[in-house]
């Protein structure tokens, strides 16, 4: 069965790092498209960034240069290094999985059960 599980949020001072990891179980990572999204209270889920197969990214333009996605498929581990956080970054965010790119929303087969993000001071 598949599986997907984050760790690594927590709280974080503006300006701060994490780093998520999402642990994949049931299925290898190698032809997939992986992704992180995150949602905050009242708003619509939103793609922070992806990679395919092949090592092709896309980033949210508020993220850019400032998250990095990667992927260890030997390990079946994603992670998502966040760097100079906000507090209108404060989310639970998720990791993702498609066998499609672009990576939409709607095209995500597996979805982890998100861990929480707060920036605050």
């Amino acid at each position: 069965q598949a599986q997907l599980v984050e760790s690594g949020g927590g709280l974080v001072q503006p300006g701060g790092s994490l780093r998520l990891s999402c642990a994949v179980s049931g299925f290898t990572l190698d032809y997939y498209a992986i992704g992180w999204f995150r949602q905050a209270p009242g708003k619509e889920r939103e793609i922070v960034a992806g990679t395919t197969s092949g090592g092709t990214t896309y980033y949210s333009d508020s993220v850019k240069g400032r998250f990095t996605i990667s992927r260890d498929n030997d390990k079946y581990t994603i992670f998502l290094q966040m760097n100079n956080l906000k507090p209108e970054e404060t989310a639970v965010y998720y990791c993702a999985v498609s066998n499609r790119w672009p990576l939409l929303k709607s095209s995500v087969g597996f979805w982890g059960q998100g861990t929480q993000v707060t920036v605050s001071s």
